[in-house]
């Protein structure tokens, strides 16, 4: 399970520089501080742990104007690349710079990873200068939105929406929305006004929906992917709660924590998926769920 997170301990931002350093100047040779500038008090930092707590990706976002926030330093451990954390470590750092009000946002781009934000929706705007003197860059940009998010495949996830709303009713009296899809991160957020107990906290009940539908999407966007068709059912569910949820639910999928075979649909067989869901208040870990799906294959059409 992988989590986003923001350093707050001096030795979890010691472990976060070193990472930084390690992956992104070491490399070419620059001395350790090199991978630090003037922007560091004023930035917001994060970095992506696994489930033992190491760090195996970093990155940073900082405002150059009230509209523009600049995107600098996402490392990515090469044991973890290719894995979608490139995208979910931008896709985050592009929710903190909307919350920060930034309309844009700018990145310099090495020519290594041009063709990375590419894909994420920026565009070469103009050539920048050069890093520590050396290493070339191009200057990226995109527009962001209130409704922007990193979203593949747009209709198969416009489906799952209009889906939960046609058969999953409680999705709409919960205000669940599907926020990011990358591919193999699914991210998915609820109203906590319209999930409030006499506490001003999230009902145990609904964050326990809020993850069952949310592990329930993964499954539908993943036979998506494999051109396959079934019905989805939860077989079991097992859930910890650590801390309340006060301010914003949200809760991620990540296909590193699914197991099961789902080509034997192909052979009209039931499937058996498992998957892990990790829930959220904004940036803040509060509760694990494990789920235990079932996939039918559908009838054959007489």
């Amino acid at each position: 399970m992988y989590k986003v997170v923001a350093p707050e301990s001096d030795e979890a931002f010691d472990a976060y520089f070193q990472f930084r350093w390690q992956h992104l100047r070491q490399p070419w040779n620059f001395p350790p501080g090199s991978e630090k500038d003037e922007y560091e008090q004023v930035s917001e930092h994060r970095m992506i742990v696994d489930g033992k707590g190491n760090i195996v990706a970093s990155g940073r976002v900082h405002l150059n104007t009230a509209e523009e926030a600049q995107i600098r330093h996402i490392a990515v451990h090469p044991d973890h690349q290719r894995k979608g954390i490139g995208q979910m470590m931008l896709g985050a750092l592009e929710n903190v710079a909307r919350e920060l009000g930034a309309t844009r946002a700018v990145t310099n781009s090495r020519e290594t990873s041009i063709d990375f934000f590419s894909s994420c929706g920026f565009a070469i705007e103009r050539e920048a200068p050069n890093e520590l003197g050396l290493l070339k860059r191009q200057q990226m940009v995109k527009k962001l939105s209130a409704t922007d998010a990193l979203v593949l495949h747009p209709k198969w996830c416009g489906e799952l929406q209009r889906t939960w709303t046609d058969t999953i009713p409680i999705t709409e009296h919960m205000g669940i929305r599907l926020h990011q899809y990358t591919g193999r991160t699914l991210e998915t957020r609820a109203s906590l006004n319209k999930n409030i107990n006499i506490h001003g906290t999230m009902f145990a009940g609904s964050i326990f929906s809020l993850a069952t539908l949310t592990g329930w999407g993964m499954i539908f966007l993943q036979l998506k992917e494999r051109q396959l068709r079934g019905d989805i059912v939860l077989g079991d569910g097992d859930i910890h709660y650590h801390k309340p949820i006060t301010m914003k639910p949200r809760a991620i999928s990540n296909i590193e924590t699914m197991s099961g075979k789902f080509a034997v649909l192909e052979k009209r067989k039931k499937c058996r998926i498992e998957l892990e869901v990790e829930i959220l208040d904004g940036d803040t870990p509060v509760a694990e769920f494990k789920g235990i799906y079932w996939v039918l294959p559908e009838p054959k059409a007489d």
